[in-house]
């Protein structure tokens, strides 16, 4: 299969239904398909070929759904970057892929500059904002308007769909190479379980379009002749706006957005009954949170999906019924209906799987494993084995297959649905002059679900120029990477807790924290 093949059937059968919604502009079907084969042409004329990487720097809009189709109708490849990093990751990037295009809007044509400075290989920028033009930039619109479209070269199956990065263990960002048949198979697995989307809906994304979790709602939507509301992000009042003016039925966000959501002053003066699915992801959710969700959407349907950028996204599902059962709301569910998941002990040779309730590694084998990391073979092998992909997490699994993920064993923390590899704030931090050693953890945060909390030595006398060092810090940081990657606290000490191998024992550090607070993960 390919993901521009529900296009096809919906040209043939509705062409007249709304397909976009965003700042007043309603496009169908039709107009949809018509500007998606005019975008690929206009890249094919800038050189693009098949397998091509082009990038995207963009908060969500109607192009942005455009650009997630114009790019394989050409059969090249999507880069969509994360809008929080750094100019040195999104450069890193870049460069790494050697994407030669890129898109950007508003909100990110300042970094045009900077970007193509640090890219040699960037060699244009296609300016997809709503003002005008820049100079160094060529407009859009404006390329649509010179193009007649070209047909679909219906690129699909195995082939490369895109290089998704995903923060890296070692410090550096990692591309994620996922096929059509990867993607494919997440969405519709999703969607057999029926508490995905409403069929011919109105789907809201307020969550970022560069996450593969929203493009595989974009995608699942597709699939179910949704509209797709578009906000350019996420704020309380512009989702229940957007609900109300656009009778919105089917949501994605993460439990900090839900509990923002139920918490704002004008929730509770809407009626928000026409909400029929509401699926979230990156950390369980409280049941005080759900309690008051279900008051504020009382029809809503809730789903968990847990899984990773490697599994396309979606590994195990918490469904709607699940929800009744308080004792399973710090569960990630079972597995997806298109794959399986296992709990096995990965430190031993054989890698058989543990009885139930045992911890040990959660692995996960189906159509949505990633085909490995960009260049990286080596990454890619120890990953992915006999099938299997290995995601770095700790879990146990129960006698009814619900698992329960217990730690990181990547070392990754999760705030506010984005995944921070300590490895990469502590690189940062290390640059620090005033830091002799240091250790980044994830702790709890009522907002957030868990802040990046850095545990530091300092160097003997030390100087900040007069600053509080926490501050110091943090403007440094600040510099090297992305915003919601920077510590929100600090804590100094003489000395850090160490195993007998010499490496830092995190859990330690960790243990005041999570010992006394109700949390899935620790």
């Amino acid at each position: 299969m390919h993901i521009t093949q529900w296009l096809h059937r919906a040209l043939q059968q509705d062409p007249h239904r709304p397909i976009t919604i965003h700042r007043g502009r309603e496009r169908t079907v039709e107009q949809f398909a018509d500007r998606v084969g005019r975008l690929a042409s206009t890249l094919r004329d800038m050189g693009v070929q098949p397998g091509d990487r082009v990038g995207m720097l963009s908060l969500n809009s109607d192009r942005y759904v455009e650009y997630l189709t114009a790019v394989p109708w050409l059969g090249a490849s999507l880069n969509a970057v994360n809008i929080r990093w750094s100019l040195a990751e999104i450069s890193y990037s870049l460069r790494e892929s050697d994407t030669r295009v890129l898109l950007v809007d508003d909100a990110f044509k300042a970094a045009a500059a900077p970007l193509r400075a640090a890219c040699p290989c960037l060699v244009t920028v296609i300016y997809c904002g709503d003002g005008p033009t820049p100079e160094d930039m060529i407009g859009y619109e404006d390329l649509l308007d010179a193009h007649d479209p070209v047909e679909d070269t219906r690129t699909g199956g195995d082939s490369l769909l895109g290089v998704f990065y995903t923060g890296g263990t070692t410090g550096n960002p990692k591309g994620v190479m996922l096929s059509h048949n990867n993607v494919l198979a997440s969405a519709m697995g999703s969607l057999s379980t029926g508490n995905f989307v409403t069929r011919g809906g109105r789907l809201l994304h307020s969550a970022p379009m560069f996450h593969m979790a929203d493009f595989t709602s974009v995608l699942a939507g597709n699939l179910s002749n949704v509209t797709h509301v578009i906000l350019p992000s996420f704020t309380p009042q512009g989702v229940l706006d957007a609900i109300v003016e656009h009778d919105v039925e089917d949501m994605l966000l993460v439990p900090t957005m839900i509990q923002m959501l139920v918490d704002h002053p004008g929730a509770a003066r809407l009626d928000l009954s026409g909400i029929h699915n509401i699926t979230y992801g990156a950390s369980v959710i409280s049941e005080a949170v759900l309690q008051r969700a279900q008051r504020v959407f009382p029809n809503a349907r809730f789903t968990q999906a847990y899984g990773m950028t490697e599994v396309s996204p979606v590994a195990t599902l918490l469904l709607p019924e699940d929800h009744d059962d308080p004792a399973l709301l710090r569960s990630a569910g079972r597995a997806a209906p298109h794959c399986e998941v296992m709990i096995v002990d990965s430190s031993s040779d054989t890698d058989k799987e543990l009885p139930r309730g045992e911890i040990g590694e959660v692995i996960v084998r189906g159509d949505n494993v990633m085909l490995g990391y960009w260049e990286l073979p080596e990454e890619s092998a120890a990953a992915i084995r006999n099938g299997w992909m290995y995601t770095g997490d700790a879990g146990r699994m129960d006698n009814r297959g619900y698992v329960y993920i217990v730690d990181r064993i990547k070392d990754m923390v999760v705030t506010g649905g984005e995944n921070v590899y300590s490895a990469e704030v502590e690189n940062a931090l290390a640059k620090h002059p005033a830091v002799a050693a240091c250790a980044v953890i994830g702790i709890p945060d009522e907002r957030w679900g868990e802040r990046v909390h850095a545990v530091v030595v300092k160097q003997a006398e030390s100087e900040c120029g007069g600053k509080d060092l926490s501050e110091d810090l943090t403007e440094h940081c600040r510099e090297h990477i992305a915003n919601y990657k920077v510590p929100r606290s600090f804590e100094f000490v003489d000395e850090l807790p160490l195993s007998g191998a010499g490496k830092i024992l995190k859990r330690m550090l960790r243990q005041k924290y999570w010992d006394t607070h109700d949390a899935g993960v620790s």
